[in-house]
Formats: C-alpha cells, sequence, structure tokens
C-alpha cells in the first residue's frame, strides 16, 4: 500500500499491546488534541486517570473541555511541550520533521501512532468496529446509543471512540466514553489503513467505496484492505450487501469467515448476491413508509411536521440461526427518526450488531427509536422567514447525494438551495463529474472554494470550485442551477438573496463550511424582521 508508514513506532520505546495494558503508556502527550479523532482518544484516557497532555496550533471547544477534564494543552508545537512524557501520540497528518516529533525521537520517548492507542483499548474488551468509506459515525453512534439505553449486565454503560459529537436531548455529548460495560465500539479508519491493526469481536462494515487514493494508489489495494479487516474479526461480520464493493470483497473471504457473516440488504440484487455467496445470514429489510413527510409540501412552513417525521421500515430475520434460535425468521418493526434510505440501513447494521453482541431484537428496536444522530449529519440549525436550515459533513460524492436524497425525502415539493465546500484538492479532481451529479439532486446549488486539509493549491494548481462546476456544464445538467464562489460568505449572501420562503438550505462538506450555517440563519432572521 501506498501513503506512509502508520505502524505508530519509529524510534523510542517499544510498546507491544499484545503484552500491555492503558497503564503502561505513563504520561501521554498528543500532537493534535483539539482534532476529531485525537481528542476523543485523549478525552478516554483522562477519564481513565492517564496523566494527559497536549498541543495544537489553536485552541478550539475540544481543547476547553479537555483541559476542564485535567489535561494540560499547549498552544502551538513547540519541541519543548514533549518534555516529560513517556508517549507521544500523533495522526498521519503529523510529519516527521514536527518539532515535538523531532524532539521525541531525541530524548528516546516513544512515538505511537493514534490507531495504536484505539487498537490498545479495544484489545481491553469486546470490540465491535465499524468501517466503511461512509457512514462509520452514525453506525457507531448508533450501535453505543443502543447498548447505553437498553443493554443489560456486561453490556450496560459500553466505551465508544466516535469521531463526531452526539446530540442527546437538548445538548451534545462528546464522542470519547471509557466506560464500565464489557463492550468498546469504534469506528476503524480506513483512510490511512491503520485500521488493520484492529482485531474486533464484531466488524461492521457499511460500504466499500473506493476513497483516498492517494494514499492507497487503486481501488483494488484499498478493497484488499477491508478484505484483511474483515478477516480480522473472531467473531461475526455484519455487512451491506446492497453495496457493490462489499459483494466484492465479500467474495475473496474463506468460507468459515462467510459462515461468520451476516448481510442486510433492501434491494433485491444485493440479497440475491449474498445468497450466492452462502452467507451465515441475510437480513431483508422492508422499508413500510416515510410518515411525517408528505405532509411537509410546498410553501408549507410547519417546523414541527419535518421535525416529528420519521422513518418506518420493518427487518425480516434469517430463518438461519445466527442469531439465536429464538429469532429464527423474525419479523422486527422499527422506527428511526434521522431520515433517508442510508440511515434506514445505518440502524439495521447497528440492530445487528447490538444482536450479535447479546442483545433482544426488541430491545435494540425501542432503543433506537429515540436516537437523535450526530451533529453534522443532518443537523437543524434552524429556520427563519419560513425557511429550514440544515447542515451536513458529506463530502464523498455518495455521502452528498445520500444527505441531499435523504433532504428529498424530508422536504418533498420543496426548493432544495445547497452550499457545497470540496474537502481535498485531490478528492474534487478524481469525483468531480460524481460531486456533480449528486449534487445535481438539489435545484440551487454554490460550490465555494476547496478546503485544503493536508492539502496544498500549488500541487494542485489546475482544481478550484469551477472544477465541479465545469463538470456539471459537460455533463449537461440542466435541472439544477450549479454555479461557483469563492468564500462561503459570498456562496451564503447569493443563496440567501435567492431563497424563499418554503425552501430549505443545506451546507455541506467536511471542512468549515458547517460554520456558515448559523450565518445564514441569523441574516434570513434579520431579513424578516426589516420586512
Amino acid at each position: 500500500m501506498g501513503g506512509e508508514n502508520t505502524d505508530g513506532q519509529r524510534s523510542g520505546k517499544v510498546l507491544d499491546i499484545k503484552d500491555k495494558n492503558i497503564n503502561d503508556l505513563g504520561r501521554v502527550h498528543f500532537i493534535g488534541i483539539g482534532g476529531a479523532g485525537m481528542s476523543v482518544l485523549a478525552e478516554i484516557l483522562l477519564q481513565k486517570g492517564i496523566s494527559v497532555s497536549g498541543s495544537d496550533r489553536e485552541k478550539n471547544e475540544k481543547t476547553d473541555r479537555l483541559e476542564q477534564l485535567g489535561a494540560v494543552v499547549f498552544e502551538g508545537q513547540k519541541a519543548e511541550n514533549v518534555e516529560g512524557a513517556d508517549t507521544v501520540v500523533r495522526s498521519s497528518a503529523i510529519k516527521r520533521d514536527n518539532p515535538e516529533i523531532v524532539k521525541a525521537e531525541s530524548l528516546g520517548i516513544r512515538i505511537l501512532h493514534r490507531s495504536d492507542i484505539l487498537a490498545l483499548l479495544l484489545s481491553e474488551r469486546k470490540a465491535i468496529t465499524v468501517a466503511g468509506a461512509h457512514g462509520k459515525t452514525t453506525v457507531s453512534a448508533m450501535i453505543s446509543h443502543i447498548l447505553r439505553e437498553k443493554g443489560k449486565g456486561s453490556l450496560r454503560d459500553p466505551g465508544y471512540a466516535i469521531g463526531g459529537t452526539l446530540r442527546i436531548g437538548n445538548g451534545k455529548a462528546c464522542g470519547g466514553h471509557a466506560g464500565s460495560g464489557e463492550a468498546m465500539v469504534a469506528e476503524a479508519d480506513e483512510s490511512d489503513g491503520s485500521f488493520l491493526k484492529y482485531s474486533p469481536f464484531l466488524a461492521v462494515v457499511t460500504n466499500i467505496e473506493p476513497d483516498h487514493l492517494d494514499f492507497y494508489g487503486s481501488a483494488e489495494k484499498f478493497e484488499e484492505a477491508f478484505a484483511v479487516h474483515m478477516s480480522n474479526a473472531s467473531g461475526h461480520i455484519v455487512a451491506c450487501a446492497d453495496d457493490g464493493g462489499v459483494l466484492s470483497v465479500l467474495k475473496t473471504l474463506k468460507k468459515e469467515q462467510l459462515e461468520r457473516t451476516v448481510v442486510y440488504a433492501a434491494g433485491s440484487s444485493g440479497v440475491s448476491g449474498a445468497e450466492d455467496l452462502a452467507v451465515g445470514g441475510i437480513v431483508r429489510i422492508k422499508p413500510v413508509s416515510s410518515a411525517g413527510l408528505e405532509s411537509a409540501s410546498a410553501g408549507d412552513t410547519s417546523v414541527n411536521e419535518a421535525e416529528n417525521a420519521v422513518e418506518k421500515f420493518s427487518l425480516v430475520f434469517p430463518s438461519s440461526a445466527v442469531f439465536g434460535e429464538e429469532n429464527r425468521g423474525k419479523v422486527l418493526h422499527v422506527t428511526i427518526s434521522v431520515p433517508g434510505m442510508h440511515n434506514i440501513r445505518n440502524a439495521t447494521a447497528a440492530i445487528c450488531a447490538a444482536v450479535l453482541a447479546g442483545m433482544k431484537p426488541e430491545d435494540a428496536a425501542e432503543a433506537i427509536s429515540d436516537f437523535e444522530g450526530v451533529s453534522r449529519r443532518f443537523e437543524k440549525i434552524g429556520s427563519a422567514a419560513g425557511i429550514e436550515v440544515y447542515d451536513d459533513y458529506g463530502h464523498h460524492p455518495s455521502e452528498v447525494a445520500a444527505a441531499l436524497e435523504a433532504a428529498r425525502r424530508r422536504f418533498p415539493g420543496r426548493t432544495l438551495r445547497v452550499i457545497f465546500q470540496p474537502h481535498l484538492f485531490s478528492r474534487t479532481y478524481y469525483f468531480a463529474s460524481e460531486f456533480a451529479k449528486a449534487l445535481s439532486i438539489a435545484d440551487d446549488v454554490v460550490v465555494t472554494g476547496i478546503y485544503p486539509a493536508r492539502e496544498k493549491q500549488r500541487d494542485w494548481p489546475q482544481v478550484n470550485a469551477d472544477t465541479i462546476v465545469n463538470a456539471a456544464n459537460k455533463l449537461n445538467i440542466s435541472n439544477c442551477s450549479i454555479c461557483s464562489a469563492e468564500t462561503e460568505t459570498e456562496a451564503a449572501d447569493m443563496i440567501i438573496s435567492r431563497s424563499k420562503k418554503g425552501d430549505a438550505i443545506m451546507t455541506i462538506g467536511a471542512g468549515s463550511v458547517g460554520k456558515i450555517a448559523p450565518y445564514i440563519v441569523s441574516c434570513l432572521s434579520s431579513k424578516t424582521d426589516k420586512s
């Protein structure tokens, strides 16, 4: 595989996780502690009573929280920050010339990749990992929610490491929780190959759609990595048979691995493909309705009707005993409040995982009925002037399409306006046409300047916001207006100026675009006050 080695150990002390526990880490220093993945791990260690420090280029809400929990956080990355640490943790974004890495190496301090910390946490528990190009955060949150709300005995109070903020009641909760139960739920990140380090009891795979080709080099290598990850599961594999990539990888697994595999599918092609593979069991999804969605018609500004909308579906369990003798052929009725077929599939994966972990299907279905979602996953930011504003993290064409299809289900007949911020020059380059097709589900789209993350514009001089607009023009997309704006504020002003009562607005992207959604609500409110 291409990309930077993520084995986490380049010099310094050696830590073999097979023979160690989390307390052997000593004082742990995180480089980039304010990031989504790093902050979650730091919080879990703090909850376990481990001394934690860290640094980031600037402080944020996550670092403020960690400081309140007892972490020492340095603003800026400097060599002296690592002095006194026993273990330094880095992510793939931290390069070898980072001053803290250089200093740690000179002092002989143990240097680990963040995935090594997660692997160590998972090795101590009954681990449930969730991998896939899309849906990892939501499915991980759903499983954690089910176990937390209805788990009994050893399944109560699960640990979880989720790279997102959970929406609970009127507030939000961090995605990191040590927990006291035997289960540990975690996202298994495929972006840098680090998920190959995990040996879970249960491996859930939502989809296998090539991404991160800058690391893997080819779609074949990407799929090979998933095959290895799935093979590492000591218990069961749970996977979506509606996904062509999943079916392709399942074909490469050994007979004994397929016998431990449970697949779920809504489409007949996925079911037939799985039957040909003789998997351990097939859970069939039967959508019933999208109750309440029909009432949110064009021009209807009733917020309550849209907020109270639900997805209803049934799950038909297999005739095999993979879920236990008592559940052979069972029909389970499920209701969820998060919209879209992708969330019906996500909920199915979560229920399957919870039941295989030891829960009763009815308890799992009851628990997931009040799951409220994850921040930046079809999250309502506010409403004003009869216009509702939502934000979503989607940054791959399939994710963008899923978010917009969910919006169409929730707001049938309404004009859907979108501000999309591409994430990474490389992804924009490789998937420009796919992004254009996905965005065409909306009526009105403004594409902003690209959020570079780890990449540099100088390495992709030909790629900019117009890359997707030009792709749309080449595809002769006519049902949707797609234009560009360099900044998020400029894009917001354009969308606001042409929005009308009854419209729905979405900001979509994994970068900074979500920050503009409150601005849109504020401007719409001011617009109403002046009218």
